[in-house]
């Protein structure tokens, strides 16, 4: 391999699930390569607006906030987001996984498929906009619920009531006996734009229930219960005054909800991304008029990485696996399309790779170094991850750094 001669070397990895944080991340790789050599390093950890995105952004000048909030299951938890002020207004970065996330579900509650709510993400919206955000960044990913967003929009200010006019309780299932939405009272005065790379409708075979519901523990039939209950949602939100329609061309609700299910619903509720984290994404897009941005490079601009790779001489990405997933458009793969347009040639690090030579440089990629070449035994991978790591950044000085 030719090693790069000039400029500086950017850290820029996502976290390692389960072992080290992003931030945790390039501080190893940047310590192995200071070993090695005596590197100009930018540590830049990125997301991609799952877990660990607050942290990210934190490490990159964000302040972090906290407070209590409502977790999936009604229990109170101390919740963080992150802000910065700049010259339009304060940016505010809300991680659903921090409120509403399935890390939060102890063992004893580990499976409420039907009752879980994402209130404690509209909560720190609420939080955020009442302490001067003007814009809001939403990160998607890891939800314990399948409530549409249900829970979120209530904890704005949104009325769902079911046919006696009381609110509804919180979860998915509770939709099925939506009968109006009253927005009259919502929270205003700011705008979303959510971060995900999850690209599918909120309703169907490939929508929220079907696709995410038994990851968080739902049965067959508690699918068709959680699809029901979004249907009804997608179908009362396109009646709804000051709402976008959910679904077009509807002409009474038991069709809608028969059409939702068939997967052939339009508008909102058939948008790409409206399925994300348990519906949430439709929640985001009827009820606060967000607008969805593809994750890594929304996330990558919002930390100016433009301007930190400029002039570099290599990036170092990575992220716990990096296997077929990666592929499709994940971290490391957004990190290496934004290189690629200043010409700065990008490696990554990782616990374990199941990707070929061929395929990681077709991605942009020119090799990968995982933490199994230099340990085999998985758990101490797992354990011993930091200094593995830093192993692994004095090979990649070797390679790709000249003297």
């Amino acid at each position: 391999m030719t090693g790069t001669t000039a400029g500086h070397v950017v850290v820029a990895p996502d976290k390692f699930r389960g072992s080290l944080t992003s931030p945790e991340v390039a501080a190893h790789v940047a310590a192995g390569l200071r070993s090695a050599r005596r590197e100009h390093v930018v540590l830049l950890p990125i997301a991609d607006g799952g877990d660990g995105t607050v942290d990210a952004v934190v490490a990159s000048g964000f302040t972090r906030l906290e407070t209590h909030v409502t977790g999936p299951v009604g229990e109170r938890v101390l919740a963080a987001y992150a802000v910065r002020d700049e010259p339009d207004g304060r940016v505010a970065v809300i991680e659903l996984a921090e409120a509403s996330g399935l890390r939060r579900l102890s063992e004893a509650a580990a499976s409420a498929p039907l009752t879980a709510t994402s209130r404690g993400t509209g909560e720190l919206v609420a939080h955020a906009v009442r302490h001067g955000a003007t814009r809001i960044v939403l990160g998607l990913g890891g939800s314990a619920c399948t409530d549409g967003g249900a829970g979120m929009a209530q904890a704005l200010g949104v009325r769902l009531l079911d046919a006696a006019g009381n609110d509804l309780p919180p979860g998915g299932a509770a939709l099925r006996d939506l009968h109006a939405i009253d927005v009259s009272g919502r929270l205003r005065g700011f705008e979303v734009v959510v971060a995900s790379d999850v690209d599918n409708p909120l309703l169907g075979p490939y929508g929220a229930a079907a696709v995410y519901g038994p990851q968080k523990g739902a049965t067959p039939e508690d699918v068709a219960v959680l699809e029901a209950g979004l249907a009804r949602l997608a179908a009362v939100a396109a009646h709804a005054s000051g709402l976008p329609g959910a679904v077009e061309h509807s002409h009474g609700l038991p069709g809608v909800a028969e059409e939702g299910r068939a997967g052939r619903a339009m508008g909102v509720a058939g948008r790409p991304g409206a399925g994300a984290a348990g519906g949430v994404g439709f929640g985001a897009l009827a009820f606060l008029h967000a607008e969805i941005r593809p994750g890594i490079g929304y996330l990558l601009d919002l930390l100016d990485f433009d301007r930190h790779v400029a002039g570099a001489r290599l990036v170092i990405t990575g992220e716990g696996s990096i296997d077929a997933q990666t592929l499709r458009g994940k971290a490391p793969v957004g990190v290496a399309a934004a290189a690629a347009a200043h010409g700065v040639p990008v490696v990554a690090v990782c616990g374990r790779r199941s990707v070929g030579d061929e395929e990681l440089r077709a991605a942009g990629i020119e090799a990968a170094y995982a933490l199994t070449d230099v340990e085999s035994d998985v758990r101490r991978c797992m354990a011993e991850a930091g200094p593995l790591l830093e192993r692994l950044a004095g090979r990649i000085a070797a390679a790709f750094l000249s003297p």
